[in-house]
């Protein structure tokens, strides 16, 4: 199925989303290892003379650029292209890594950032035409018909279960907890960014959106789901590995997404059962891939330190997290012994 235009400006501004917020993991890197150096002490034990780094600065510029272009191509293309294609950013800092910090790629992690390719390019041969919005009340009709309706609450209902029974017994030994309210919580994030951002454009149009009650009633929604996954995954990657909480969340969050897209905005509606089979397979390799290119990275880590050569205690690890194609960095210590997380 060929892609429309605006199809193919989201896919465009999906790929420097991934670009610029790949490549600005490595540039923070870079102001960390500089600034730990000048000042002796490191992010990860409580130093903040990274502030004053002039490369840490540029790196969250470039971050802070990625995401506003992975927030504008959700005006333009559906969430089943854009949101897959988050998993490139792991791509790009992991090459990258491998290139200017010399941080070694595994042969399985090469295999998974190639599955990752093949995976976004059957999405992207057969992704659906995004059906073209000229109103916020268009989105709201679809927003309030009764499918996505039921999601919503679902959702709610899970949240407050997970919420208030279940993350007080069971969240710091079960990964699916926290991750389960971030992912559930995610999905309807990427729908109200997805309709904030279309309102916007036909704004930015001579349309203005402005004047409707659902424009501002979809940017709370935005704040407080993204409030939301921002506590609970910080709950999470403070809680137990990385290399876990990453794929897992991933794979949810996606997950959820797209299938939240799919009742919203119908985006299989017209489509072939042989092209849904399509992208769907193709979903599944880009998380295949993005599953090997975590467990890798901590293959590597773990080797490491069994390896009898452990990490030098100045070294800082930073860790790549990929969600609404948003990447989070987590600065930690990595000690002479390796600690174990539940």
């Amino acid at each position: 199925m060929g892609l429309s235009k605006e199809n193919v400006t989201g896919l465009i501004l999906a790929l420097m989303s991934s670009l610029f917020i790949g490549s600005s993991f490595i540039i923070k890197k870079q102001g960390l290892r500089r600034a730990a150096s000048f000042s002796g002490v490191r992010a990860g034990v409580g130093g903040f003379y990274y502030l004053l780094e002039p490369l840490w600065w540029v790196g969250m510029i470039t971050m802070i650029v990625g995401e506003v272009a992975n927030f504008v191509a959700y005006a333009f293309a559906p969430a089943v292209l854009v949101t897959p294609l988050g998993a490139l950013s792991i791509i790009v800092s992991a090459v990258l890594a491998d290139i200017i910090l010399k941080e070694k790629l595994h042969k399985l992690g090469i295999l998974g950032c190639i599955m990752c390719i093949a995976g976004s390019i059957i999405i992207v041969i057969n992704a659906p035409k995004e059906e073209r919005i000229t109103s916020v009340l268009q989105i709201w009709n679809m927003a309030t018909q009764p499918a996505f309706l039921a999601y919503v609450g679902s959702v709610i209902v899970l949240v407050f279960v997970l919420v208030f029974q279940f993350a007080p017994r069971c969240g710091h030994t079960n990964v699916l907890i926290y991750t389960g309210i971030c992912s559930l919580m995610g999905s309807l994030s990427v729908m109200s960014v997805k309709a904030l951002g279309t309102s916007l454009k036909l704004t930015f149009e001579g349309n203005n959106q402005l004047v409707y009650p659902q424009t501002w009633f979809f940017m709370l929604i935005v704040a407080i789901c993204v409030v939301m996954q921002m506590n609970y995954l910080n709950k999470a990657l403070d809680t137990f590995n990385t290399a876990i909480v990453s794929p897992i969340y991933y794979v949810m969050f996606t997950t959820l997404a797209i299938l939240a897209s799919v009742i919203m905005f119908k985006d299989w509606d017209g489509q072939s059962f042989s092209t849904i089979m399509s992208e769907i397979c193709g979903f599944i390799v880009v998380l295949s891939g993005t599953i090997m290119l975590h467990l890798t990275k901590d293959f590597e880590r773990s080797h490491s330190f069994r390896g009898g050569t452990p990490s030098s205690p100045g070294t800082l690890s930073v860790r790549l997290y990929n969600g609404n194609g948003d990447l989070l960095l987590k600065e930690d210590e990595e000690n002479e012994s390796l600690e174990s997380n539940c």
